[in-house]
């Protein structure tokens, strides 16, 4: 055959690169074989197969470039990641939950694929988490190529052309995230390959009745700058060609593509499934001529690229290799025990150390409020660190750069970051849309790239659309993926009461949602001095931290500071002694830490002395400081803003109780909030928040017992 008739036939593919789609197609399938057989022997414990999606699959990883491109892959892109280098023993460590998984480490189930080396990000198993950070990657290689005299390391970032690759099955196309990040790549142009792979069924719940119209790009059509192709993704030719039209579109950085592909599903959906249940034999029987196992096998037979023989040579190779792999696996070792926690916080930067304990540089300025301390933190380290992006909704003086000199400008509803985008620019300040998934999820996207994104959430009341970024991906990358990828990242949120006239949506706690979240730093200052202090820590630290701002004290003046200086921090986990005493200890933070002052000096003029520590950050927290004090006063009073039952004092209190008991001459009391919702109404706010009376009253009871 000549060099011409194979271009004009195969789109450009020799016969060596055609064998090679054959066999990766083949070994993909037979890795699924071999694992379902493992789990009928009970030697691996789930398996999730990416059966009838193998052609697109392999064609996507002809046209990109592992350890270039990156890549935000699904369970079911397992003949991906064999086309891009991975191999089938490491798959089948993945199955088994060895320590040698290159994926996970053993962490994560068979099929979450990740790969440092391959520029494969670790996969959760939420569905459509994916789209919003790959879309984050995409904007760090914005960053990057915006900012080329900033970085040393820009080479080993950055790749002029790169594209960033992210997969769905057609059922989480129905995820809101999933239009919030279209929403975004599209508006900025962003270099992302979307691949939807349609194999007809969410588990048992058809296209057409997930989607409207029966077909997701034809919904997308009206998206701009989106290069919309649909593809038979069981036939690798085709979808090689399709792709390379895509990718060439993205690497030309006129837009977002999304490759809308027709695949099978000839295996139920996981072994937890049977869709015999629910897909009848007529069904079943058309996606099996389909299936491109047989018919891949059928062309390359029918085009004389190879022989009977020859086929029948390869299977047996691939054969024998998975067998091999399948014996390398169930003899690698598990992960030793002792290992479970590690990676949880970053194993190399330790914001609880000394190393974060710098003292505050006071030249006798005017004093700050918490808004001005944590706004010239903000400052400083943004002149520091060329990573830092700030973003969120409404953080930016005015988006409309053109007007900036018309305008005061905005710099957040609470006027945290105003002038930062005057400073340093609207490529690193920024406005994002109103959606808080939206904001989470780029900027752990950003983070996985080495950026430090410092963003906001404008309400605490509002981050629940966030909260499945938060609590499975932005707290447990670094440890689902054995430390291969991490995302630190700073997390502000205004929270809390005490504003007359905030309400149910704008005056809740809820701390303690976020403190039960391993691998997340909570932080929660009560006065300037301290915020900017720790503000500072979390920025420089390596874990993604919750960065909690009250709102009443935003502008109080008992609690300003003057500026401590551009190197000023507190390390995590050591609380504040706020007042010396000998007769009880007050544990508290936020608004409460002026509350229990105010109401220990009432009960000092009655001759009780109280000691007031001021926790400064609940995850970590400062068990030394709590065991020192209580051995001193002998009583305990728990006082903090969120409602009373399951709240953070529970747990100070539980472990009080279990490890100082001895030391104790009354209960552990706790004041809180009642368990409701905090009202409008001026009286009923009152009522349901913890007051300086209700303090009072509790340090009397206790101090009498």
């Amino acid at each position: 055959m000549s060099a011409e008739v194979a271009l004009s036939k195969y789109v450009g593919l020799d016969r060596q690169t055609l064998i090679g789609i054959y066999r990766n197609i083949y070994l993909s399938r037979r890795l699924d074989d071999k694992e379902i057989q493992l789990k009928s022997q009970n030697k691996i414990f789930f398996q999730i197969s990416g059966a009838g999606h193998e052609a697109i699959l392999v064609a996507a990883g002809l046209v990109l470039k592992p350890g270039y491109d990156w890549f935000y892959a699904y369970y079911r892109d397992r003949a991906l990641a064999l086309q891009l280098g991975m191999t089938a023993t490491e798959m089948l460590q993945s199955a088994v939950g060895a320590e040698a998984d290159p994926n996970s480490g053993g962490r994560q189930m068979p099929s979450h694929w990740g790969h440092k080396d391959l520029n494969i990000v670790s996969k959760s198993s939420p569905t459509g988490t994916q789209f919003l950070q790959a879309v984050g990657c995409a904007e760090a290689g914005r960053y990057y190529n915006a900012f080329k005299d900033n970085f040393a390391d820009r080479a080993n970032q950055f790749k002029q052309d790169e594209v960033i690759y992210v997969s769905t099955g057609d059922g989480t196309t129905s995820q809101g995230e999933f239009f919030e990040s279209l929403n975004t790549a599209c508006n900025l142009k962003l270099p992302v390959l979307y691949l939807v792979e349609d194999n007809g069924y969410a588990i048992s719940v058809p296209t057409e009745v997930q989607t409207a119209g029966g077909s997701i790009s034809k919904l997308l059509v009206g998206y701009p700058n989106l290069f919309i192709k649909e593809v038979d993704g069981t036939d690798p030719i085709a979808s090689y060609q399709v792709l390379r039209e895509a990718v060439t579109y993205c690497r030309m950085r006129r837009g977002p593509a999304l490759v809308h592909a027709h695949v099978i599903r000839p295996y139920s959906h996981s072994l937890s499934d049977e869709e015999k249940l629910y897909k009848p034999p007529s069904e079943r029987s058309e996606e099996e001529k389909r299936d491109p196992v047989k018919t891949f096998a059928q062309f390359l037979l029918d085009e004389k690229i190879l022989t009977e023989k020859e086929l029948t040579e390869l299977k047996q190779s691939v054969d024998d290799e998975v067998n091999r792999a399948a014996d390398v696996a169930l003899s690698s070792p598990q992960p030793a025990k002792d290992t479970a926690a590690n990676y949880v916080y970053s194993p190399d930067v330790d914001p609880t150390s000394e190393a974060f304990s710098t003292p505050a540089e006071l030249a006798g300025g005017t004093p700050g409020t918490v808004v001005d301390l944590i706004n010239y933190c903000l400052r400083d380290e943004m002149a520091k660190d060329p990573r830092i992006v700030v973003f969120g909704e409404d953080v930016a003086d005015c988006s409309k750069e053109e007007y900036l000199e018309q305008v005061k400008g905005k710099g957040g509803v609470f006027k945290v970051t105003a002038g930062l985008q005057r400073r340093y620019g609207g490529m690193r300040v920024f406005n994002s849309p109103l959606a808080e998934a939206n904001i989470v999820g780029r900027a752990i996207g950003m983070a996985t790239r080495g950026l430090k994104p410092v963003v906001e959430i404008q309400f605490f009341d509002y981050i629940w659309p966030a909260m499945m970024q938060i609590r499975n991906e932005l707290a447990v990358l670094r440890w689902r993926s054995n430390n291969a990828f991490s995302c630190s990242a700073v997390l502000r949120v205004p929270i809390g009461g005490y504003l007359k006239g905030g309400a149910v949506y704008h005056s809740q706690c809820g701390e303690t949602t976020f403190t039960h979240i391993p691998g997340l730093r909570v932080v929660f200052p009560s006065n300037a001095l301290d915020a900017n202090g720790l503000l500072r820590t979390a920025i420089r630290s390596d874990d993604p931290v919750l960065f909690l701002e009250h709102k009443h004290l935003y502008r109080q003046t008992y609690n300003k500071s003057e500026y401590p200086g551009p190197n000023y921090m507190i390390p995590f986990g050591k609380a504040r002694t706020v007042r010396e005493g000998r007769d009880l200890t007050i544990i508290t933070y936020g608004a409460n830490v002026q509350h229990s002052v105010v109401a220990s000096r009432e009960a000092a003029e009655r001759g009780i002395e109280v000691e007031i520590i001021d926790l400064r950050t609940l995850s970590p927290y400062d068990w030394p400081a709590i065991e020192a004090s209580v051995k001193k006063t002998n009583k305990v009073l728990v006082v903090h803003e969120d409602c009373l039952s399951w709240g953070y004092g529970a747990e100070i209190a539980a472990r009080i109780g279990s490890e100082l008991f001895e030391y104790l001459d009354g209960p552990v009391m706790r004041v809180a909030a009642m368990d409701t919702f905090v009202a409008y109404a001026p009286e009923l706010e009152e009522r349901i928040l913890p007051q300086i009376s209700d303090i009072a009253k509790a340090i009397n009871e206790l101090y009498r017992y």
